[in-house]
């Protein structure tokens, strides 16, 4: 069952895409949090520049909305190179990628989000390109058929996927480069909240940033999103500025807690410990029940409650945490009535 959630890293619209793209940042210096990789790509930008050449093929891999794409925008901006911006959903016919692949000049960077979504006729096509710069066209058919070599300009392919699992081996390993981007910290979700309140000209005190921030399940594009919803509450039930209390009341209203956990999170916890005694319960019968798809739960609600420790995986299925029934509220109690503890 497709639903909306406020707490998903997804984009939920069209007019979302236009607001978090007027608050990215537009160079590593700006960039707030994960330190390491930003490190590792200024090494990266710095070394291609001094060469003069592009960088390597470069694949970034995490959950939804926590900045790859706008790290592909970042590394075009410092290489000072523009980013022609596709995804594998939208690559059907090899003719698509073709003219793609043709229309780029010497240093341009292609983008590709969810590229675990190419098809196998899409990703052979693209092989050639990512290595030897070149592309294979087929002409005419059977006993006329032609094999055309078309060169292509020097160019970086940027892959951007929150399911690496499901990357074939021959694609992943024809990227030079393979970084996680991780959940990010309070601390710097505290840094980005405070930042975008002064971009959308937000008046909100550093208690409410905290607020905002907490329940933002370590994701900026949730961050921002919920920002805006303070704000909107804030406008209408109060004087238009955010303090600690306007944004847990707004927050509240929006049904999400102060975890960062919204109807649909409660209910899969709900269900492990009410129905299957803690676990361990299969996704499948968890889905079942919840009449939700599964690959809704996998993607999109399991992998903060994974990350928080409110869920564990094992090989007999999904156990709840004493600490998730104790926030809930519940008593948890194992298929042999003792409290089931990892």
């Amino acid at each position: 069952m497709a639903r909306e959630r406020v707490v998903s890293g997804g984009q939920l619209g069209p007019d979302e895409d236009l607001t978090q793209f007027s608050l990215r940042p537009q160079s590593l210096a700006e960039y707030v949090g994960q330190k390491e990789l930003c490190g590792k790509l200024e090494v990266l930008v710095k070394a291609a520049q001094g060469r003069g050449e592009p960088t390597e093929h470069l694949l970034l891999h995490g959950p939804p909305g926590l900045g790859k794409t706008t790290l592909a925008h970042i590394i075009a901006h410092e290489m000072d190179s523009k980013l022609i911006s596709t995804s594998g959903p939208a690559l059907q016919r090899a003719g698509d990628l073709m003219g793609i692949l043709t229309n780029l000049s010497e240093g341009d960077i292609l983008f590709i989000d969810e590229i675990h979504r190419l098809s196998p006729v899409i990703e052979e096509f693209i092989y050639p390109a990512m290595e030897d710069f070149k592309v294979d066209f087929v002409v005419d058919k059977g006993a006329f058929a032609k094999v055309i070599n078309v060169p292509l300009k020097r160019f970086t392919l940027i892959g951007a996927t929150t399911r690496a699992g499901m990357l074939s081996a021959p694609l992943r390993d024809r990227f030079g480069l393979y970084y996680h981007i991780d959940f990010y910290p309070p601390e710097d979700l505290v840094k980005i909240v405070l930042r975008s309140s002064k971009l959308l000209e937000i008046e909100i005190k550093p208690e409410a940033a905290e607020v905002v921030a907490s329940r933002s399940r370590g994701t900026p594009r949730i961050a921002n999103r919920l920002l805006r919803r303070v704000r909107d509450y804030a406008a209408v039930k109060g004087d238009g500025k955010v303090d600690a209390k306007i944004a847990e009341i707004a927050l509240d209203t929006e049904g999400i807690d102060s975890m960062g956990l919204d109807a649909l999170d409660r209910k899969l916890l709900e269900t492990i410990i009410k129905y299957y005694n803690g676990g361990p319960v299969g996704i499948e019968a968890i889905g079942a029940t919840l009449s939700e798809e599964v690959d809704t739960l996998v993607d999109m609600v399991e992998p903060y409650l994974l990350k928080i420790g409110f869920v564990q995986r094992t090989r007999r299925g999904r156990l709840a945490s004493a600490a998730a029934a104790e926030h809930l509220g519940l008593k948890l109690t194992g298929g042999d009535g003792q409290v089931n503890m990892f």
